[in-house]
């Protein structure tokens, strides 16, 4: 999980700003809306097989990994260029590749387990409320977290390797794994909402939702984990 530093000192008025936030926080709910019924969509459509062979063998996994990060690297430049169009390019990019790379984590919690629907929503409200309470904490103190930048970009580096040795040699992560990760989430969620405060220009709303929308995603990865080793 790499943090790239995509803002510039820009500066505008209150209103300006204002009208900034909300088209960054409304993008983000649309585009955690068309990742849930995307994600619908592809547990009815795609095969069992198919998806269970995401995860069946250690090579498919590495290859799914490396696909995502690839992926994600090019939607987020996407998102930050000029044209508006390929700003919008970029996020859905982003948003198809978190739907597949949650496909086979979701198939398993929700289709596979008893009470899944209900560990997902559980897991859903949760993220929703630390997503909210953190960058509250931006919001109110007014704090500038760009310090956290080569932290998280350590933390991003050693998870991957983490889970790259992982796929390869066979072993479970674990939970303390999944708690530090959930740590590392948070970290970038305020990471993104400083930035969303204090540098991005106002008209970096895409690029600053997918930010928000890809620190979001971390989070609830990390706590479905969680959740659904009950």
């Amino acid at each position: 999980m790499q943090q790239q530093d995509y803002s510039v000192q820009y500066p505008s008025t209150d209103i300006e700003r204002i009208d900034f936030y909300k088209k960054t926080y409304g993008h983000l709910a649309g585009s955690l809306l068309i990742f849930l019924i995307l994600e619908a969509l592809l547990l009815k459509l795609v095969p069992e097989s198919v998806i269970m062979a995401m995860v069946g063998t250690k090579f498919v996994w590495l290859f799914v990994i490396g696909g995502f990060w690839l992926v994600s690297m090019l939607a987020t430049n996407f998102a930050h260029a000029e044209d508006r169009n390929k700003q919008y390019l970029g996020l859905g990019l982003y948003i198809v590749i978190e739907a597949i790379i949650f496909m086979p984590l979701l198939y398993i919690i929700v289709e596979l387990s008893p009470g899944g629907i209900n560990t997902f929503n559980q897991a859903l409200i949760v993220t929703l409320a630390l997503f909210a309470g953190l960058s509250a904490i931006v919001f109110v103190t007014k704090k500038d977290f760009s310090f956290l930048r080569s932290a998280l970009i350590v933390a991003g580096f050693v998870s991957l390797g983490l889970i790259v040795a992982g796929a390869i040699f066979g072993f479970d992560l674990g939970l303390w794994f999944s708690a530090a990760m959930c740590l590392v989430a948070g970290g970038s969620i305020l990471y993104q909402t400083s930035n969303l405060l204090h540098n991005y220009r106002t008209d970096q709303y895409v690029g600053a939702a997918l930010g928000l929308f890809s620190s979001f995603m971390l989070l609830f990865w990390y706590i479905l984990r969680i959740f659904s080793r009950r």
